[in-house]
């Protein structure tokens, strides 16, 4: 079970991908929305594995804790890049301003999990 602030932060990321989809869109047609679609789909894939991988097990320690968070960011990086390469090598097609804005917009969506209370 993903927190709240994940939760969270996943919806934000997929108004905000869907929002730049429609601009992307508007702007270069078919292309340009499915670019922004596949630049925040990159992000939110990437959160969502780090968040899932980070929500396993029990830290007992400072150094589990550590360990957990390091192992899901190496998650996050390895996916992005994986993911990132796997749609620059398949989509011949795409608007490059439109992915990376989409993909920047929700990689910084992410990191704002910090700031989303717990509770209400």
């Amino acid at each position: 079970m993903l927190g709240r602030q994940i939760r969270t932060v996943l919806r934000w990321q997929l108004i905000a991908t869907a929002a730049l989809a429609l601009a992307g869109g508007f702007v270069a047609g078919i292309d340009g929305a499915l670019s922004a679609v596949l630049g925040g789909a990159v992000s939110a894939c990437a959160g969502w594995a780090s968040a899932v991988v980070a929500s396993k097990g029990e830290a007992r320690s400072t150094g589990e804790i550590l360990f957990g968070a390091l192992r899901a960011e190496g998650v996050k990086v390895g996916l992005i890049v994986i993911l990132l390469w796997l749609v620059f090598a398949t989509y011949k097609d795409i608007v490059v301003l439109a992915f990376l804005g989409s993909f920047l917009a929700t990689v910084l969506i992410f990191a704002m999990a910090f700031f989303v209370r717990e509770y209400d």
